[in-house]
C-alpha cells in the first residue's frame, strides 16, 4: 500500500483581513466533550468497525495537536507489539487517522453500499510516523433536504452507522434537524395555539424539510404525537453521539415563517404572504413572513432559541433560510438587511456566541433577484464573521466567483451533487478534485471549509469517498492512480477488469461538464411524451465498456458484496441507456406512421426490458422498494400511521405532491417501483401512441396525462406490500442481461 502523503498546512493570513476577523470570530467553535470521552468515543466506534481487532490500535485523543489555527489533525506510527498509534486532535480526527490507515496499508473500504474489512494480522508497519494536517477547519455533511430524502425512516440503529461513517471520512460539523418538531409544538402551544391548529400546518414525515424551509404546509400530514416522540428521543442519542466524537452540531433557528393561523392570536401582526413554491397553490403554500421589525419576530425567536438549548443543547451553530426558491416580497437592501439583522438578533439574544449557517442555494436558483446589492445586502446584516455561507453548488456554480468571496463573510466550499436522492450513475471528479483549492487561492479568500451537501445519500459512493478526502488534502489528487486503488479497496483485491471499468468511469459518467438539469433526466423515470429530453452527459460508448468489464469479472468478483451492488447498478445505468434508445426508436417509428416498429420496439422495452430491469435491482436489497416502504411502516405505531407513512414513502418519490406537482423529482430505479409504476406508464403511453396510428387521430399529451395520473395516483394509494428481502441471483440476471442486450455495434 502506498503511504499516506503527508499534509501541508495551508497558511490563513494569506486569505486576507477580512478572513482573518472572520476566522476569530469561529474560534469558540471547538469540540465540547472532554479528550477522554472523545478517545473513548472512538475506540467503541472502531470496535464496532472491526470487532476484536480494535485492540491492535492505541487510540488517543490528544486535543493540544491542533495546529494553532485550530486546525484537525492525527498522527500514525507503529508501536512495541505490533500495534498501530493513532492520535488525533479531536474524536473525528483520530477516526480519520484509523480510516486512512485502513484504507492505506490494510485495503480497506467502508461506504453506503457495503464494506470490504479484512484486516490483515498482524497489522502492517507504518516505517515512519506520520503526521496530517488538513487545511480545512470544517467539513461540514448535510442539506436540509437529506433529512427528508433519505434520513425520514431511521431508526438508530442507522443513524449509529451513519455517524461512524460522518467520523471516519473526516466530518466535523454535521446539521442536526431530527425532532425540531417537538420544540416548534411547544412554542406554538405557548403562543395561544391549538393542537388542531398545530396539527394542520405540519406536513408529514417525508415533507418536513420544505415546511421547514417555509416551502409548504399540511401536505401529508399530520405528525402525531407519537411520531414527535420518538424524533425527540432520537435526535438526544444522534447529538450525544454526534458531540462525544467531536463534532459541531447545526441546529435549526427561526426564519421567520409562521403558521396563519398565528394570525388568529396576533391580529395585528405585520407579515407578508409569499407566492406559492413551484407548482402548489396556496392550499398548501405561499407562506406566510413575519415582518423583522415586528416585535413578536423575536419574542417567537427568543422562545423557539430558549427551548431549543434547553432540550438539546448547543454547539452555537444554526441554520436558517428565510427564501430558499421563495421570492422576497422586495429586493430593497435596507429590507433584506433588516430580514436578515433580525434572525440573527434572535439567535444571539439567546445565544451570545451564535453563528448562523445560510444555505447559499437561493442564490444560484434565482440569479435575477440576488443580484450582487441584494446579496451583500442580506449578507451584511449581521457582523462578518457571524454567517457561514454554505456554498451549495460550488463544483458546478461556485458563488464566492462573483461575489467577492461572499462579500467578507467566511463561506463552506460545497458539493452539491445529487438532486432528489436519484439513482443515476453521476459526477464531477475533475471540479471536486480542483475546485475546493482554487476556492482556497482565491483573492481574499474567506472559504474555511469543504462539505457534502447532496438532497439524497446512498448512491455514487466513489464521489463521496473522493470528496471526504479531498478535504484532508492541500493539492489535487492524482485521478487515475486514485481510482485503481479505490478499486483494489472496494473489492479487495487487484482486479485488471475491474480497474480498467472504473477508469472508463472516471472519464465518462463521472466527468460530466454540463449544466445539473441534465443529471438523470432519463426517460425511464419520466412521465412519457413525444417531447421528452434525451440528453446525457458522457459518451455511451465507454459506460457500455465499462459494463462489458464488470460482466467479465463477476465470475471472480462474485462474494464482495460491494462489487454485486456495482455490477447492478451499472447494468441499471446501462439498461437506462437502453431504454432512451427504444424511446428514440418508438419516436421516430410514430412519426413515421409505422405502427409495426412502434409495437415491436414498445413490446420489447416495456415487456421484457424494463421486467428484466425489475429482476435485476430485486437482486439487491439496496435497490428494493420494499426496503423503502418498510422502513415506513416499521415507523408506525398504529394502523392508521402506517396507512398516512405508506402514503408519504409512496408520494415523496412518484408524484411528490397531491396532483403530481414536483412530478418525479425524487424519482428511484427500484425493484417493485419499475415494474408497477414506470413500467405502466410506459405500457399506457404506448397504447395511446398504437391507438393514434390506429384512428389516425394525433397523439394528444394531455388527454394521456389524465389517464396516466389516475396509474400514478393509484401506485400511491393501493397499499401493495413489497418484499424488503432480495430476490433471485444478481450474478444469473445481470449475466442473461448483457447476453440480451448487449450492443452489438458501438
Amino acid at each position: 500500500m502506498k503511504v499516506v502523503v503527508m499534509m501541508i498546512v495551508m497558511d490563513f493570513c494569506l486569505r486576507g483581513s477580512l478572513s482573518g476577523r472572520a476566522f476569530q470570530t469561529l474560534s469558540h467553535l471547538k469540540p465540547h466533550s472532554s479528550d477522554t470521552a472523545q478517545t473513548s468515543a472512538v475506540q467503541d466506534l472502531l470496535r464496532r468497525l472491526i470487532g476484536n481487532r480494535a485492540d491492535d490500535f492505541v487510540v488517543t485523543v490528544d486535543s493540544s495537536l491542533a495546529s494553532s489555527d485550530g486546525l484537525d489533525t492525527y498522527q500514525l506510527s507503529s508501536v512495541a507489539g505490533g500495534k498501530v498509534l493513532v492520535v488525533g486532535s479531536s474524536g473525528v480526527a483520530a477516526a480519520t487517522g484509523c480510516y486512512s490507515y485502513l484504507k492505506s496499508y490494510c485495503g480497506c473500504h467502508i461506504s453506503w453500499s457495503g464494506v470490504q474489512l479484512r484486516v490483515p494480522s498482524p497489522l502492517p508497519i507504518v516505517p515512519s510516523p506520520i503526521t496530517v494536517t488538513t487545511p480545512n477547519r470544517f467539513r461540514y455533511y448535510q442539506n436540509v433536504c437529506t433529512s427528508s430524502y433519505s434520513f425520514v425512516w431511521w431508526d438508530w440503529a442507522r443513524w449509529e452507522k451513519e455517524i461512524d461513517w460522518m467520523a471516519l471520512n473526516g466530518i466535523n460539523m454535521p446539521l442536526a434537524f431530527t425532532g425540531q418538531e417537538v420544540i416548534w409544538q411547544k412554542v406554538y402551544l405557548s403562543l395561544g395555539l391549538t393542537q388542531k391548529e398545530v396539527n394542520e400546518f405540519f406536513t408529514g414525515p417525508a415533507f418536513l424539510a420544505w415546511g421547514r424551509m417555509g416551502n409548504i404546509h399540511s401536505w401529508g400530514g399530520p405528525l402525531s404525537s407519537n411520531w414527535m416522540n420518538k424524533q425527540y428521543s432520537l435526535q438526544l442519542k444522534i447529538l450525544k453521539r454526534m458531540r462525544s466524537l467531536g463534532m459541531i452540531t447545526v441546529l435549526p433557528a427561526f426564519a421567520g415563517h409562521i403558521p396563519s393561523s398565528l394570525l388568529r392570536v396576533f391580529p395585528k401582526a405585520n407579515v407578508t404572504r409569499l407566492g406559492g413554491w413551484i407548482n402548489f397553490n396556496c392550499t398548501y403554500s405561499c407562506s406566510f413572513v413575519l415582518d423583522p421589525e415586528d416585535p413578536l419576530f423575536q419574542r417567537i425567536g427568543g422562545l423557539f432559541m430558549n427551548r431549543l438549548i434547553q432540550e438539546f443543547g448547543t454547539d452555537h451553530v444554526y441554520n436558517a433560510d428565510t427564501f430558499n426558491e421563495m421570492t422576497p416580497t422586495s429586493s430593497d437592501p435596507s429590507y433584506l438587511s433588516a430580514v436578515s439583522n433580525a434572525i440573527f438578533k434572535s439567535m444571539v439574544n439567546v445565544d451570545p456566541g451564535a453563528i448562523w449557517m445560510l444555505q447559499g442555494w437561493l442564490f444560484v436558483n434565482n440569479p435575477t433577484f440576488w443580484r450582487p446589492v441584494q446579496i451583500k445586502a442580506l449578507l451584511h446584516g449581521t457582523p462578518i464573521g457571524r454567517i457561514i455561507v454554505l456554498d451549495l453548488f460550488a463544483e458546478t456554480i461556485p458563488v464566492y466567483q462573483y461575489t467577492e468571496s461572499f462579500y467578507g463573510q467566511p463561506f463552506i466550499w460545497c458539493m452539491l451533487h445529487n438532486f432528489g436522492g436519484n439513482h443515476g450513475l453521476f459526477g464531477k471528479v475533475e471540479s471536486i478534485n480542483k475546485g475546493p483549492f482554487d476556492a482556497l487561492l482565491f483573492t481574499n479568500s474567506t472559504m474555511i471549509g469543504t462539505g457534502l451537501t447532496p438532497e439524497g445519500i446512498e448512491q455514487n459512493d466513489m464521489i463521496y469517498e473522493l470528496m471526504n478526502e479531498i478535504g484532508w488534502r492541500s493539492m489535487p489528487l492524482n485521478l487515475p492512480e486514485w481510482i485503481s486503488d479505490y478499486s483494489d479497496r472496494r473489492y479487495g483485491q487487484k482486479h485488471p477488469y475491474a480497474r480498467a471499468a472504473w477508469q472508463l468511469l472516471l472519464g465518462s459518467v463521472y466527468n460530466c461538464t454540463q449544466n445539473w438539469k441534465d443529471h438523470n433526466h432519463s426517460p425511464l423515470v419520466r412521465r412519457p411524451s413525444l417531447k421528452m429530453n434525451t440528453g446525457f452527459c458522457y459518451n455511451k460508448i465507454n459506460l457500455y465498456a465499462a459494463w462489458q468489464l464488470f460482466h467479465n469479472a463477476a465470475s471472480s468478483l462474485a462474494n464482495s458484496s460491494t462489487f454485486l451492488y456495482d455490477l447492478v447498478d451499472v447494468t441499471r445505468e446501462a439498461m437506462q441507456l437502453l431504454v432512451t434508445e427504444y424511446y428514440q426508436e418508438i419516436k421516430t417509428a410514430y412519426i413515421n406512421e409505422d405502427l409495426e416498429r412502434v409495437m415491436t420496439a414498445g413490446g420489447l422495452m416495456v415487456f421484457d426490458l424494463l421486467p428484466e430491469l425489475d429482476n435485476l435491482l430485486s437482486s439487491q436489497s439496496q435497490f428494493l422498494l420494499g426496503r423503502w416502504l418498510e422502513s415506513a411502516q416499521k415507523t408506525a405505531s398504529t394502523k392508521d400511521e402506517a396507512i398516512l407513512y405508506g402514503m408519504n414513502a409512496r408520494n415523496q418519490i412518484t408524484l411528490w405532491g397531491p396532483t403530481g406537482n414536483i412530478l418525479d423529482y425524487a424519482n428511484k430505479q427500484l425493484g417493485g417501483l419499475i415494474k408497477d409504476y414506470y413500467k405502466e406508464r410506459w405500457s399506457l403511453f404506448l397504447w395511446y401512441l398504437i391507438e393514434s396510428l390506429n384512428t389516425e387521430v394525433p397523439f394528444q399529451q394531455s388527454k394521456f396525462d389524465e389517464a396516466v395520473f389516475t396509474v400514478e395516483k393509484g401506485f400511491t394509494y393501493n397499499g401493495k406490500t413489497y418484499s424488503s428481502t432480495p430476490t433471485g441471483d444478481t450474478i444469473a440476471i445481470a449475466k442473461n442481461i448483457f447476453i440480451k442486450y448487449f450492443p452489438k455495434k458501438q
